[in-house]
Parts: C-alpha cells; sequence; structure tokens
C-alpha cells in the first residue's frame, strides 16, 4: 500500500498530513482533476466551505471506487479554498472525512492554497488528488 512518513529532523507538519509518500511497486499514479462540491444533478451541495469540501471528498472517494480503490490509495491532495474566511468550513470537513479515512493517523501529504477565486463565484473550495492504483484496476490503457 501507499508508504506515508514525516522524516526524522524535519519540522513536524503544521496540519493533519505528512511530509512524504510513495507509489509502491506495481502500481501507477492516478491523477485526479479538481474535485468541487458538485451533486450528480451538478448542482453545489451548499454555499459554504464545509459543504462543498465534504462533496469535494464524498466525489473523489466515488472516482477512486471507479478504479477499484478506497482512499488508503491517496497519495497527495491539493486543496484551493477562495478566501481565509472560508478556512473553518473547509478545516472541518478535512478533520471529519481525514479522520474517518485514516484513523490511525496515517493521512496523505496535502498542500493548501488561499486563493482568490475558483472558477466560478459560487465555487470556494477544490481539491485535487492523486493516487496510486494498482496497474490490474487501472483504466485508459
Amino acid at each position: 500500500m501507499v508508504r506515508r512518513w514525516s522524516p526524522d529532523g524535519i519540522p513536524a507538519p503544521i496540519a493533519a498530513y505528512n511530509h512524504l509518500a510513495a507509489v509502491p511497486e506495481g502500481h501507477e499514479l492516478v491523477v485526479f482533476a479538481g474535485q468541487v462540491g458538485t451533486l450528480s444533478d451538478g448542482s453545489l451541495a451548499g454555499p459554504d466551505a464545509e459543504a462543498q469540501a465534504r462533496q469535494a471528498l464524498a466525489n473523489i472517494e466515488a472516482l477512486l471506487g471507479t478504479l477499484g480503490a478506497t482512499p488508503a490509495n491517496l497519495v497527495k491532495l491539493v486543496t484551493l479554498v477562495a478566501g481565509r474566511e472560508h478556512l473553518p468550513g473547509l478545516r472541518a470537513a478535512l478533520r471529519d472525512t481525514l479522520g474517518r479515512w485514516f484513523p490511525d493517523g496515517d493521512v496523505p501529504p496535502n498542500t493548501l492554497a488561499v486563493v482568490a477565486g475558483l472558477a466560478t463565484p459560487e465555487i470556494v473550495v477544490e481539491i485535487e488528488a492523486m493516487a496510486a492504483v494498482p496497474r490490474r484496476h487501472s483504466t485508459g490503457e
């Protein structure tokens, strides 16, 4: 499975994540487009960062499922939030979802960036992902 760690001698992560992750042999790296908090009908899960982040993470989990994978296969996340005022809701969603996905605390690296805006003014959270998927489960070959 994916190996995640924070080496000794490096400053501790400032949130729930590890500094490094490695793709195991026999796996390939699958890169996910940024996921936003849209429901299957295309509407936003809500106007706030918490609802949108929860749905974006649910969308990532569903995409993983199409590959025969689970959140345990995640190698890296990149989280974008449109304004510091949305950080509390985003952090609540990340804490709850990542806590459920990784109860042992073995959370993948996650870069968080506060940006001026995303694709539309209504979208306040976007989350990209990378996963290590066993070659036999991958699609697109």
